[in-house]
């Protein structure tokens, strides 16, 4: 029992690097079995490039669209910024591109993925590289004059000419160190912004240590006192209907209060708060107002304050 908690509470605390993990293994094993058995190239002048180029990038492009689509932090930012009256929601360009960019930066790992990993594999830009006139000049150099149009034939091996046909291993190693080259400038890019946010954080590491445990027991604490909040005003609400009677007094924050809270946070360094609960109810005496205020910052460190636990629309 006990090596089982110690699992449980290694999942629990590293719940998104491996949430990253199963995306990045399920997307790549996904493009493997939709390459091998979904995939076939024409081989046709006029088709190898269009289908080649829509296989590699239109599943990136729909993975990239789920990416945003599965974060709460998305709905956090959209829900009820258009209504009527909402002049700061969608009014705060900076800040809105700003979340935008974070948002984006997530997304990208499944359709990064797919495409590197399509490009590791090969098939798909031998495909469309062999349907491509300036690839293909540049390939025929010094070979026959009928080169370049038995080259779309090369992906599915019917070219006459064995040195024509030869030139598959070419596009292959072209594919390969293409897809390298993106996994490398990815982690690079990625390791330079992760280093520059975290130097240019206000934030030490131990407080955004105890800063991610105040927010894992403030949604387990919601959470439970939600449920029984909601219970109980149900069950009351039941059992008026049936006994036709009166029901008694339950109070519900109001849509107000509910938005106070439902908003994006932004870091004080004068006033420290938590999470936008914790700035709500030491502000909520005074002005009854927990929007941001004059020295508000939004921290890139600081996003898994708005979509704290695991950062998908499953707990909508």
């Amino acid at each position: 029992m006990e090596k089982l908690q110690t699992v449980v509470d290694l999942t629990t605390k590293h719940q998104h690097a491996l949430g990253y993990g199963l995306v990045t293994l399920l997307t790549a094993g996904g493009e493997r079995v939709f390459s091998t058995v979904v995939f076939q190239c024409p081989c046709s002048a006029t088709w190898n490039l269009p289908y080649g180029l829509v296989f590699l990038l239109v599943p990136a492009l729909v993975l990239f669209l789920l990416g945003y689509v599965i974060r709460g932090r998305t709905w956090r930012l959209l829900t009820g910024c258009c209504a009527p009256g909402a002049r700061t929601g969608c009014s705060r360009g900076p800040r809105w591109l700003f979340v935008c960019a974070q948002l984006c930066g997530a997304a990208m790992l499944a359709p990064l993925t797919w495409v590197a990993v399509g490009l590791l594999g090969g098939a798909f830009y031998e495909c469309f590289a062999s349907g491509s006139g300036v690839i293909a000049r540049l390939l025929c150099q010094g070979l026959d004059s009928s080169c370049m149009d038995q080259l779309p034939l090369v992906p599915c091996e019917k070219a006459p000419e064995p040195a024509v046909q030869d030139l598959r291993m070419e596009l292959r190693a072209h594919s390969q160190v293409i897809g390298w080259i993106l996994i490398a400038a990815v982690t690079i890019i990625f390791l330079i912004i992760t280093s520059i946010t975290r130097c240019r954080s206000p934030i030490s590491y131990m407080q955004l240590k105890f800063w991610k445990i105040y927010m894992e027991q403030e949604q387990k604490i919601f959470k439970s006192e939600a449920t029984e909040h909601a219970t109980e005003l149900a069950k009351e609400n039941v059992k008026c209907f049936f006994e036709n009677a009166d029901p008694k007094e339950c109070f519900t924050p109001s849509w107000k209060d509910w938005k106070q809270i439902s908003s994006l946070y932004t870091f004080n360094v004068k006033k420290q708060y938590y999470s936008l609960l914790h700035k709500y109810v030491n502000r909520k005496g005074r002005s009854h107002s927990s929007k941001s205020s004059e020295g508000d910052i939004m921290d890139p460190v600081l996003q898994f304050v708005d979509t704290p636990g695991i950062d998908t629309t499953s707990g909508l």
